[in-house]
């Protein structure tokens, strides 16, 4: 069970056997994202990069065979890379969005692969609009509803847009620290249907304003 499913699932078995755990985190990603506009102004994609944290890479990689120990290539993680991406389908992708205030869809990654530098893997995508749209304000938030996964997204040029018209002004904002919340919350409450959505204490909110 190698990847990313692997390891959530090894986290909920964790969580689950934990009777006065806190609710918190099992994997940690840093991220940035780029929205990606066709000349038209409309939306069509969101590209992600999500740096995991040096226990996920290290877990990760076991078992995948290369020549030059600490060195690997795009071509010998591309197994992994499909694994990871195959295995976020169920979780939605960690994102989203909705276009003057509906819902929009995601189809499945392209582009996607992954890299290992300084000790820590990284996951390349694109998600793909279903249908892409032009819209006067666009809201995009990334977190994990579960709370399993902690999404912080870099210090530096967190969130780009790509192609965008020259009148969109974006804002990003960061979670609140709900850590002292979280604290009070033990895993048996958290997993339950009326806190099954408390990672949204902990969303990344991007908002698009184009007039």
């Amino acid at each position: 069970m190698r990847g990313l499913l692997g390891l959530l699932l090894l986290a909920g078995a964790l969580a689950l056997g934990a009777n006065k755990a806190q609710a918190h985190p099992h994997v940690w990603i840093t991220a940035t994202s780029e929205l990606i506009y066709a000349p038209d102004g409309s939306i069509t994609g969101v590209r992600h990069a999500w740096t995991f944290d040096d226990m996920f890479s290290t877990y990760a990689l076991q078992g995948i065979e290369t020549k030059t120990k600490g060195v690997y290539s795009r071509e010998q993680l591309a197994p992994l890379a499909q694994t990871n991406v195959e295995s976020l389908k169920e979780y939605a992708y960690f994102t989203f969005a909705r276009a003057d205030g509906k819902k929009e869809r995601f189809l499945e990654p392209v582009d996607y692969f992954l890299e290992y530098r300084d000790s820590l893997l990284t996951l390349h995508f694109t998600l793909p609009l279903k249908t892409p749209v032009r819209s006067r304000e666009l809201a995009l938030e990334v977190f994990d509803p579960a709370f399993f996964i902690d999404f912080k997204f870099a210090d530096k040029n967190p969130v780009k847009l790509v192609g965008a018209p020259a009148t969109c002004q974006m804002k990003f904002q960061r979670p609140n620290d709900g850590t002292a919340n979280a604290q009070k919350l033990g895993e048996q409450n958290f997993l339950s249907g009326e806190n099954s959505n408390f990672g949204m204490m902990f969303a990344n909110k991007i908002t698009v304003e184009c007039p």
